[in-house]
C-alpha cells in the first residue's frame, strides 16, 4: 500500500489460487451465506450477506468479472492492507491486471467492475470499514513484477510468469517489451495438481488433500509415505518439462537469452526442473506483481498530475 496525496494506492493481484497484495496472500476462495456461519476465521460482511474468504476454491475462468467473488475479494485484500496501519476509513485508488493477453479486450470492463460502487461500508475481521474507491487502473499482468526493474533487461530475454491458472510468455529486448511476442496459456500449478491426482488415483488409488499438494510443490517434500512422494515428484517433473517445452514453442532458447520466472510457480522450476541458474532468474516474491501495480499506478498518476 502507498500513499498518493490523500489517498492510498493498493495493488491487489487477482489469482486463481491466491489473492495477494504488496503484504498479503490468501486463499481465492469465498462461501456466501445468509445465517452467519459457525465456523469463520476470515468473515466478510456486506450487504447484510456473509462471506466466508479463503473457503473453498475459485473455479478456472476467463472473465473475472462474471460474478460478485472477485469483487468480495477486492474488499477483503482492501481491508487486510489497511488494518496492517490500524486504518478503518480511507480513500483508496485500486491498481490490478489481467494477464498479459487479454488486457486490451478486459481492461474496461474488469475496470468498471472494481468501480460498481463508489462508496462501500462492509466488516470484515469484526471491523467496519468505510471505503471510498476513487479509481482504477488495469495493467499486464507478470510485467507488473518486472516494471521497475527494466534496467536489468539487457539484450533478448523471456518472461515467465506462472499463476494457478494461467501461464503469461513475454519477450523483453532492450528493456522494452516486445507486444508482438506475449502469450497467455491454460498452464499454470493448477494443471500440475491436476496431473497428480489424476497419477495417484491411477497408480496408487488415492486421493490427495490440497494441502499436501501445495507443500510439496512449494517445498519439495512432504512427510508422506516415500513411494506417494516419489510418484508426486515424477509426476511435477513432467510438468516442468512441458513448462519448458512450451517455453521453446514461443521462441525460447537458454543459449540466447535470459529466463525470468515470476509468480506461484517459480517454485516448482526450482524445486523439479533442470536449468542453468546463471540463465533462469526467479523471483519467488508470491507479492511482486501486486507491488507492480502500486508501482506503475503510482507512475500512472504522477503523470496525470494526480488525476484518477
Amino acid at each position: 500500500m502507498k500513499r498518493f496525496n490523500d489517498m492510498y494506492v493498493i495493488g491487489i493481484d487477482h489469482g486463481y489460487g491466491n489473492m495477494k497484495t504488496a503484504n498479503c496472500c490468501f486463499s481465492t476462495g469465498v462461501m456466501k451465506s445468509d445465517n452467519e456461519p459457525v465456523f469463520a476465521s476470515d468473515l466478510l460482511i456486506w450487504n447484510n450477506k456473509y462471506y466466508s474468504i479463503g473457503v473453498g476454491h475459485k473455479e478456472f475462468t476467463a472473465d473475472k468479472f462474471k460474478d460478485e467473488d472477485y469483487y468480495v475479494l477486492t474488499l477483503a485484500a482492501i481491508a487486510r492492507e489497511l488494518r496492517r496501519e490500524r486504518i478503518t476509513k480511507a480513500t483508496v485508488f485500486i491498481a490490478a491486471g489481467l494477464p498479459l493477453t487479454w488486457v486490451g479486450e478486459q481492461k474496461a470492463e474488469f475496470k468498471k467492475y472494481l468501480l460498481q460502487h463508489k462508496e462501500v461500508s462492509f466488516t470484515f475481521r469484526n471491523t467496519e470499514y468505510q471505503i471510498r474507491i476513487a479509481g482504477a487502473e488495469i495493467y499486464p499482468q507478470g510485467f507488473a513484477a518486472v516494471a521497475e526493474r527494466l534496467g536489468d533487461f539487457k539484450g533478448v530475454n523471456m518472461l515467465c510468469d506462472i499463476g494457478n491458472g494461467t501461464m503469461n510468455l513475454l519477450r523483453i529486448v532492450n528493456k522494452k517489451p516486445d507486444a508482438q511476442r506475449m502469450f497467455t496459456e491454460k498452464y499454470g500449478t493448477h494443471q500440475c495438481a491436476l496431473l497428480i491426482r489424476e497419477q495417484m488415483m491411477k497408480v496408487h488409488h488415492t486421493n490427495l488433500d490440497d494441502t499436501i499438494i501445495n507443500e510439496i510443490l512449494k517445498k519439495g517434500t512432504a512427510d508422506i509415505d516415500k513411494h506417494y512422494l516419489d510418484a508426486i515428484i515424477k509426476t511435477a517433473k513432467e510438468y516442468t518439462t512441458g513448462i519448458f517445452r512450451r517455453l521453446r514453442e514461443h521462441e525460447y532458447d537458454s543459449k540466447l537469452m535470459k529466463l525470468y520466472v515470476v509468480g506461484g510457480g517459480g517454485c516448482l522450476i526450482h524445486n523439479f526442473a533442470n536449468y542453468d541458474e546463471s540463465r533462469v532468474i526467479i523471483n519467488d516474491d508470491i507479492c511482486a506483481t501486486a507491488k507492480g501495480y502500486e508501482y506503475m499506478a503510482l507512475v500512472t498518476l504522477n503523470r496525470n498530475g494526480g488525476s484518477v
